[in-house]
């Protein structure tokens, strides 16, 4: 006799079942905080070296993504794989360095076959583990009670409630570093530089804009035709318009000639300053590219293109709405 179907039902209340035990293990967790992870995160701060994540399986994972958030927050920490660690790669580990061990027995055969190089090596140790007087915490400084009642899984066997927990004490611990650390999201964006954050942060107005042979610029006694011609052999859209001194004293865009065209009859027997428009709203060297684009769009009318300036005024280029879309801004 075949099976019955399963109802869409019950596998809904099977899923909601294991996200409780998991927020319940969770809450647990924050329940149980105390002084050992304020001296966790003290000692992560003093260390003079970096943070090593070690551990094995799911507890690997969670100590490859406590390693992670660490690095990215500033505070430098690599991932060891507690089985390569048995054949070389302990090599990473020195003195002055803060090792943290992920387990949840914390009797993990890789590890507790490391612990008598871990003392020979001599760095501070801390343990995440729900086995108090496990052989791994006896070796630690500091231990970490992330230890569940029950998994999520319903025999109660795999990782799961308790590869949350280690996951989530591991965040706690990263970000309360981090706050200690007064980190600012332009320290973070050094570390994120292919995140939209990190360009948000570190890129510049001058990295964007078009300069050089790029650069579109005329006098305000250039002739019309010559003006036409600078706008279309550098196909900026604008053309911005300098003195003798090369300071910026006005633009003319595309939009400008259009408009031109329907008001004279003639627009070839004017020159750049005819029609250019007059101190246009600029920006300087320096500024960031998304402050750039605030300035663009933050208006009745969009304005598509901004003449780039040095500190004494002088134009060095020109910046596109699309060269910072394009950036991913």
């Amino acid at each position: 006799m075949a099976d019955e179907p399963v109802k869409p039902e019950q596998v809904i209340e099977q899923g909601r079942a294991v996200l409780a035990a998991e927020i319940e293990a969770l809450v647990r967790l924050r329940e149980r905080l105390g002084e050992p992870f304020a001296q966790a995160a003290e000692m992560i701060l003093a260390c003079s070296g970096k943070v090593v994540a070690c551990g094995v399986g799911k507890s690997g994972m969670a100590a490859r993504k406590l390693a992670a958030t660490l690095s990215s927050t500033r505070t430098p920490a690599v991932f060891l794989h507690a089985g390569e660690a048995l054949h070389g790669d302990l090599g990473v580990l020195f003195s002055e360095d803060v090792l943290i061990l992920i387990s949840k027995s914390g009797e993990s055969e890789e590890i507790v076959r490391l612990l008598p190089s871990i003392e020979a090596i001599g760095p501070k140790i801390i343990a995440f583990t729900g086995a108090g007087e496990s052989r791994i915490a006896q070796a630690a400084d500091v231990v970490l009670d992330c230890g569940v009642e029950r998994e999520a899984d319903p025999l109660g066997l795999a990782p799961t409630a308790s590869a949350i927990a280690a996951q989530a004490l591991g965040d706690a611990l990263a970000m309360a570093v981090a706050a200690r650390k007064n980190l600012t999201p332009e320290q973070f964006a050094l570390s994120h530089p292919g995140g939209a954050l990190g360009r948000r942060l570190t890129v510049k107005v001058e990295h964007l804009m078009h300069g050089g042979k790029e650069h579109p610029v005329v006098r305000p006694q250039t002739p019309m035709r010559e003006v036409v011609v600078e706008m279309t052999s550098k196909a900026m859209g604008a053309v911005n318009v300098v003195d003798r001194e090369d300071k910026l004293v006005g633009i003319i865009t595309d939009g400008d000639l259009r408009r031109a065209l329907q008001r004279y009859e003639n627009i070839l027997q004017l020159a750049a300053g005819d029609l250019m428009t007059k101190n246009p709203i600029r920006v300087a060297l320096g500024t960031m590219a998304i402050d750039a684009l605030h300035l663009m769009e933050d208006r009745p009318s969009q304005i598509m293109v901004l003449p780039v300036v040095d500190g004494e005024g002088k134009a060095v280029g020109i910046l596109r709405l699309h060269d910072i879309v394009r950036a991913g801004l």
